[in-house]
């Protein structure tokens, strides 16, 4: 039944604008065709939560409309702090209360009515101050408790609740990102497939692994849910189709952790949104091995980058130059500089004078191997400057791009991308999800470190962007 918790919250919380998809029809209550004897030894209250949320995710969703392309509703926290923002929203995903547009409405003003009404409240649609610090308690008692953060899988571009503590470990997996419990009794999977098949997919995640044990499968237009049992562990998949890909995640967890997963399931199931029309910060993985994007500076090897890439990095390798020393970095900026030594026929970055205006841009840089087009040495993603904030156009997937060249119509360099991660417990400033680090800040970097920065914009900056590749233990 909590299983179900997770799977029929999907029409509900697939998606948080409009005009992102076609409506979604909500999946029918099914009951589970095998009984299962499962430990509750969580908190009084989880599986109540758990059922209640369930029972309300069931509700047809005939009023979620995503055609409705009226401009948009004023922001409902216009003026509040990037930070606490994050954390009102954070808390109203693990309550159930952020459950995505209707007819419409700002996401965020329908969370805080669906809010005020379940705690009895004048429907406003305004927070007063006492709510405000109320929720904004309760995200850090979560982000505390669980280490739960609302975050975007750089892999995939899936929205999705992470509880960090419960699943620490990450990892590639075949077809996006896997977090787990030290031994696996935990298990969160991302993935993306290129198909305009959902049926043929929806079949062969019922077979694949061989030891699942369907207990409940719903197939839609344009999403699925399934459930039951793999080997001793319960599962769930939940996925979504648009513009030719599929995408989802897969939750599995041992039989005796559910009364600990049960209302982290709720949780998930409010937060997860395939396509996000909204940006959140992305989940800082420091993977094994982890792929990113550098932009060569110097003829005489210098490469800059984004420092988290660069830490705890056993070996670090600039493809197709060689292996790099990290020589210098700088926590303020959020650079680090690369060298490569005895590196011959490299083509400096050009970084212009001036300072970047408002517009539109395009993210160069290198992707995931996983992505990467075979007839392309990089790829671009369309996007816009807003200010310091990287904007996407669209929801793409961003595994690579922390390091990427940020160009102007005019292939002009205006800075470099850096991928920022969440950060609920911190009292700073929320940093945006995508933002620019100025040519004029590189430039300065440089400088200090006594290495010559190209001014001239004599070659296209796309012949400076390289992979790099960071390997820990």
């Amino acid at each position: 039944m909590l299983a179900l918790a997770l799977g029929v919250a999907l029409p509900a919380a697939a998606q948080d604008s409009p005009g992102s998809a076609p409506t979604i029809q909500a999946a029918p209550e099914a009951k589970p065709t095998a009984k299962r004897n499962h430990v509750t030894a969580g908190k009084p209250g989880m599986v109540k939560n758990a059922i209640e949320s369930r029972k309300a995710a069931a509700k047809p969703a005939s009023a979620i409309s995503h055609a409705n392309k009226s401009a948009p509703t004023p922001d409902a926290l216009a003026g509040v702090p990037a930070d606490e923002k994050l954390a009102i929203q954070s808390a109203l995903l693990w309550s159930g209360d952020y459950t995505g547009a209707v007819a419409g409405e700002d996401p965020m003003l329908a969370a805080i009515k669906n809010f005020q009404k379940r705690n009895k409240a004048k429907i406003t649609g305004e927070l007063t101050a006492d709510d405000r610090a109320r929720l904004v308690a309760a995200a850090r008692d979560h982000e505390q408790e669980f280490g739960w953060s609302v975050v975007v899988d750089p892999a995939t571009g899936v929205r999705v609740g992470l509880p960090a503590k419960l699943v620490p470990v990450a990892r590639d997996a075949a077809r996006g990102t896997r977090w787990s419990s030290a031994h696996g009794e935990i298990q969160v999977e991302t993935f993306r497939v290129k198909t305009t098949d959902l049926a043929a997919l929806f079949e062969k995640e019922k077979k694949e692994p061989s030891v699942r044990k369907v207990e409940t499968s719903v197939l839609h237009a344009d999403n699925f849910f399934i459930s039951g049992m793999q080997g001793l562990k319960i599962f769930s998949v939940k996925a979504q189709m648009r513009d030719g890909e599929v995408r989802g995640f897969t939750m599995l967890y041992d039989q005796a952790m559910e009364g600990i997963v049960a209302p982290v399931m709720v949780a998930m199931a409010s937060a997860f949104s395939p396509f996000p029309e909204h940006s959140a910060p992305y989940a800082e993985l420091a993977k094994p091995v982890e792929y990113g994007t550098g932009l060569i500076v110097s003829s005489l090897g210098h490469i800059v980058t984004d420092r988290k890439l660069t830490q705890g990095c056993q070996v670090i390798v600039a493809k197709g130059i060689g292996d790099a020393e990290r020589v210098a970095d700088d926590p303020e900026s959020g650079l680090a500089l690369l060298r490569v030594y005895g590196a011959r026929k490299l083509t400096p970055l050009p970084l212009a004078l001036g300072v970047a205006k408002p517009g539109d841009v395009a993210l160069v840089g290198m992707p995931d191997p996983k992505d990467q087009d075979g007839r392309k040495p990089f790829s671009e993603i369309k996007a816009r400057l807003a200010g310091d904030a990287i904007e996407l156009r669209e929801p793409a997937p961003m595994a690579g791009f922390s390091g990427a060249a940020a160009l102007d119509a005019d292939g002009k360099f205006l800075g470099m991308a850096e991928m920022g991660s969440a950060m609920l417990a911190s009292t700073a400033p929320a940093l945006p999800p995508v933002r620019l680090i100025p040519a004029q800040t590189i430039r300065a970097f440089l400088e200090a470190r006594d290495v010559a920065a190209t001014t001239t914009a004599s070659t296209d900056a796309r012949a400076s962007v390289v992979r790099v590749i960071c390997v820990r233990k």
